[in-house]
C-alpha cells in the first residue's frame, strides 16, 4: 500500500507520527468506452461551446456563475481560501462513537505509526478501546480541510474515518415522510418479534459484491464465443394498500426468519 498522507496525531501535548493509507478499494471492473462500429477507444476533448474548437489545458480557467456573469478565479484566490498547511491532525474532543450518526461517515483510512511513534500509538489505541470513545479533529488532506474521527479497529489498528461537515447534509423536510401517528399495538409487537427473530451478530462476510464477479464470468464466456442468457427483470409492483398484519405473520413464518432465530 502507498501512503497518501504523512504527519502526526496531536493528542494533548503528545504528537504521534503516522502515515495514512486508504482502507478500501473498489471491486468494480475497469471498463473502457468504445465506439460501437469498430470498438475504437472513445477520447474526450475539452471544446469551446461557441467555436467548437478544442481548448488546451493552459488556456482553461475556472469561474463561478453569479448574477449571469462568471467570476474567474486564479491561483492566488485558491491559495487565499485554502486552509493553513499543517501536518498535524489535532484531536479537539473525545466523544462516544454512538453519538456520531452514520450519515456523517465518509471514507475510512488506516493509520500506521512511524518510527518512534509506536508506544504513543499503542497507548492511544488502548485508551480509546477501554473508554469506548473516539477522537475527533481536523486535518488538511489534498489541500482541503477535513474532519477526522479516530477509533480502534479490531483492537489492532487505529482507523481514521473522514467525516462530512454538517452543512453537507441535506435537509429532509421536503420529503413526504409519514406523520407521527402511532402504529397499532398488535402490528408493533409483531414487528418487534420479527426484528428479534432476525437479530444476530453483524458479519460483513455475509455480503459479497457478486455483480463484478458475475460480469467477469460473462466476459470470459464471450471471449470463448459462448452465448449468454439474459435474466428477466421483475416488473416493479404498483403501490397499493397492504395488509400489514398478514405480511408480518407471513414474515414470521418464513424459513429465513426461523433460520435466523
Amino acid at each position: 500500500m502507498k501512503a497518501i498522507w504523512n504527519g502526526a496525531i496531536g493528542f494533548g501535548l503528545v504528537n504521534i507520527p503516522v502515515k495514512i493509507y486508504s482502507a478500501t478499494e473498489t471491486s468494480k471492473l475497469d471498463l473502457d468506452m468504445l465506439d460501437k462500429s469498430d470498438y475504437s477507444n472513445i477520447k474526450f476533448k475539452r471544446v469551446n461551446e461557441k467555436t467548437g474548437k478544442e481548448v488546451k489545458w493552459e488556456n482553461i480557467v475556472k469561474g463561478y456563475l453569479m448574477d449571469d456573469k462568471y467570476i474567474v478565479l486564479d491561483e492566488d484566490d485558491y491559495a487565499a481560501a485554502s486552509p493553513e498547511k499543517s501536518k498535524i491532525l489535532s484531536i479537539d474532543q473525545f466523544v462516544k462513537e454512538v453519538e456520531v450518526d452514520s450519515v456523517y461517515f465518509e471514507n475510512p483510512y488506516y493509520l500506521e505509526p512511524q518510527k518512534n511513534g509506536e508506544s504513543a500509538y499503542r497507548l492511544l489505541l488502548n485508551a480509546l478501546a477501554k473508554t469506548k470513545m473516539v477522537g475527533v479533529g481536523t486535518f488538511v488532506l489534498r489541500d482541503s480541510e477535513a474532519i477526522g474521527l479516530i477509533r480502534p479497529y479490531n483492537d489492532d489498528v487505529l482507523v481514521l474515518n473522514r467525516l462530512r461537515f454538517a452543512q453537507e447534509i441535506r435537509d429532509y423536510k421536503d420529503l413526504k415522510i409519514p406523520t407521527k401517528k402511532a402504529p397499532k399495538p398488535a402490528e408493533l409487537k409483531m414487528a418487534i418479534n420479527l426484528i428479534e427473530q432476525l437479530s444476530q451478530e453483524f458479519d460483513p462476510e455475509m455480503y459479497k459484491d457478486t455483480y463484478s464477479e458475475s460480469l467477469l464470468k460473462i466476459i470470459k464466456k464471450k471471449a470463448k464465443g459462448k452465448s449468454v442468457k439474459t435474466k428477466k427483470t421483475a416488473p416493479a409492483k404498483e403501490g397499493k394498500v397492504i395488509d400489514l398484519m398478514a405480511q408480518l405473520k407471513a414474515s414470521l413464518q418464513s424459513p429465513k426468519s426461523k433460520t435466523a432465530s
